[in-house]
């Protein structure tokens, strides 16, 4: 692409192709301009006042690739796609008006409420990815849904409640590298993919059954968790496989007297020879009781051994094993799960694959899943792609190093699998869901939102952990890496427990500059380097975000090197009355003590690194923060942040 520069979505999936380029084209198809067919498009949708800025005075695209109407994806001045993700929305998705938009490759609407049937997609032919995940359609998917979308690379219809058989026509889509499936009520066997490759497909959690066919025998198991039906590589062979052998032979032979004629002799030889063998065997075990026996009475024959010997003997202890070397150390067998606790009660991978699970999240990036392999024990299963940094043993290596974490703020591992091409780790499910739901979920008077006591415990807790990660992890640069408020999880006293942490190390560098927030921070946007207090950073950035509500979305996007979290830093700072989100109601009586903590915060992601505090600093500070002022009064000029 050259220097083109493309505002990326919010989800770590559709950003893939932000950086295709496209063929201009004229912005105008039949007597339609795009602003009418987008304002068209939206007149058709409910929750419309979650898009507030379409203006039809204002064109949606300027010229070269800025957009100015959100969730409009631009390229050369035209709209390349449409991101409207997580907003609320429902209605009738207008194709009609959609087919107007010229250069429109990128249709994604995941995470809101649209229902009904799916819709009429093969009318937007040059699509290159279609995100419909987390909606509410339903029904059957006509078999020829997807004829004539040759342009189709990635396709996510996971977590809706899609009934029948899967569409033949997926099968001839002829560039399709991707296929999200998982959570739906898909039912009879999966359609043999005649594409030449087809690297990611899930079909998790559907109700299919039948052999997996041959050209998706080499994805990862988990790719079919939660169908009971399914059977064959790389699950268990199928139940009828050595039945249908033995007919075939049993077959061929009725079919060919003189075959069956000539094998007769084979099998009396076969017969003789192991009754033969059985003798043998039979001699063997008279011949060792024998001799035990002579054994035994010269042994009754000796003097008796006298009461010093016995104890003597008694008390020897066992020959020491020689220790086991860590250069030696025993190789995990391949498709095996490795334990790495030994409070939680084993399992193996088939249980694993048939245990009954619900999809809680999928992303290009991983995908979770609960899971209850026995009763009352909930696991997550955190499925990852792009781990291919690095090779078995370092992998192994690794992951043994965060096995043994331990401490009340950080989620501890239970298992792991590991397959070259993606990997499971498998950690104990928390029910009370992550911070960002808390903050920007839904609030009502029976689930209000967290109060400043709350927020100061779980600011608290998230600071505790990444101090025991940094102080247990050394020889990491960046021990989280990855550290925002949807990877902090809350039990039901709301106590933090820090997750997706110490990954950097194994994923893929390319991927890990587009997902990790620790690659959003001033110093690698300048310098092109992340330090020992890249992780500080991302810690003032969630103190910010938990005392004002407020969510750095468009800077901590998946592709973007979060330059501009700058400026969103001073224009908190600069929100004197309605800096704290006023959701944390009763806080009255603690203004300083907030003021304090969003001082630290400012410390915490200050653009100079000179400036900025350690790890330890920020720590020392934030747990002298108090529930209630310890003062009366607090100036607000004391937190000024010499930002300038």
């Amino acid at each position: 692409m050259g220097g083109l520069v493309v505002r990326p979505p919010t989800s770590s999936h559709a950003c893939l192709f932000i950086v295709i380029a496209l063929l201009v084209s004229s912005p105008q198809v039949s007597g339609m301009t795009e602003a009418e067919s987008l304002l068209k498009f939206k007149s058709s949708l409910r929750n419309q006042e979650a898009i507030p800025n379409w203006d039809p005075s204002i064109p949606p695209c300027s010229r070269g690739n800025t957009s100015n109407w959100l969730g409009v994806m631009c390229i050369n001045g035209n709209v390349w796609g449409l991101q409207l993700e997580n907003m609320g929305l429902s209605g009738d998705i207008d194709i009609d008006a959609l087919s107007r938009l010229p250069e429109l490759k990128i249709l994604s609407l995941m995470r809101n409420e649209f229902g009904g049937t799916l819709p009429e997609l093969r009318r937007l032919p040059k699509l290159r990815g279609v995100y419909l995940s987390n909606n509410h359609f339903s029904g059957d998917i006509p078999d020829d849904a997807f004829s004539g979308m040759d342009s189709v690379r990635r396709l996510f219809l996971a977590n809706n409640a899609f009934s029948g058989k899967i569409p033949s026509s997926l099968t001839k889509v002829p560039k399709l590298v991707e296929l999200r499936l998982e959570g739906n009520q898909f039912e009879g066997k999966i359609p043999d993919f005649q594409q030449h490759e087809l690297p990611h497909v899930d079909v998790a959690n559907n109700l299919l059954e039948g052999p997996i066919p041959e050209s998706l025998r080499n994805l990862n198991p988990a790719s079919f968790l939660g169908n009971k039906g399914l059977c064959g590589p790389p699950l268990n062979a199928c139940p009828n496989d050595k039945s249908a052998a033995e007919a075939a032979a049993t077959t061929a032979s009725n079919e060919n007297p003189a075959s069956h004629h000539k094998s007769s002799p084979s099998n009396t030889t076969i017969i003789v020879l192991a009754v033969l063998l059985a003798l043998l065997i039979l001699l063997l075990i008279i011949v060792f009781i024998l001799v035990g026996r002579r054994k035994q009475e010269a042994k009754s024959e000796e003097p008796p051994t006298s009461a010093a010997q016995v104890v003597e003997e008694t008390n020897v202890a066992p020959a020491p094993k020689p220790p086991r070397s860590t250069s030696t150390k025993k190789r995990s067998e391949p498709g095996k799960l490795e334990f790495v606790r030994d409070d939680k009660k084993t399992f193996d991978l088939q249980d694993l694959l048939t245990a009954s699970a619900e999809v809680l999240e999928s992303g290009n990036f991983e995908s979770s899943y609960k899971v209850e392999i026995f009763a009352g024990q909930m696991l997550v299963v955190k499925r990852f792609r792009q781990m291919s940094k690095v090779g078995r043993e370092d992998f192994h290596e690794h992951i043994r190093r965060m096995g043994k974490l331990r401490h009340p703020n950080v989620l501890a591992l239970v298992a792991y699998y590991y397959r070259r091409e993606e990997k499971l780790l498998v950690f104990d499910f928390v029910d009370n869901g992550h911070l960002a739901s808390h903050l920007y979920g839904k609030h009502t008077q029976n689930c209000p939102g967290l109060d400043w006591p709350t927020r100061l415990k779980i600011i608290k807790g998230v600071a505790r952990g990444l101090a025991y990660l940094y102080s247990e992890l050394p020889s990491l640069t960046v021990p989280h890496g990855y550290l925002k408020s949807s990877n902090v999880l809350l039990n039901e006293s709301y106590e933090p427990l820090l997750m997706d942490y110490a990954l950097l190390p194994l994923i893929n560098p390319e991927q890990a500059k587009q997902l990790m927030v620790a690659y959003k921070s001033p110093e690698y946007g300048q310098h092109n380097r992340l330090t020992k207090k890249s992780d500080v950073w991302s810690l003032g950035i969630l103190i910010l975000e938990v005392l004002t509500g407020k969510v750095p979305t468009d800077f901590l996007t998946v592709g973007n090197t979060g330059g501009n979290l700058v400026d969103w830093v001073k224009e908190i700072a600069s929100d004197e009355d309605n800096v704290f989100d006023k959701e944390m109601g009763g806080a009255q009586d603690a203004q300083s003590e907030m003021r304090k903590l969003l001082k630290i915060g400012f410390s915490c992601c200050h653009e100079d690194i000179e400036v900025r505090c350690s790890m330890k600093e920020a720590l020392e500070k934030i747990e002298e923060v108090k529930e209630t002022d310890a003062s009366s009064t607090q100036d607000f000029e004391e937190v000024d942040i010499a930002i300038n």
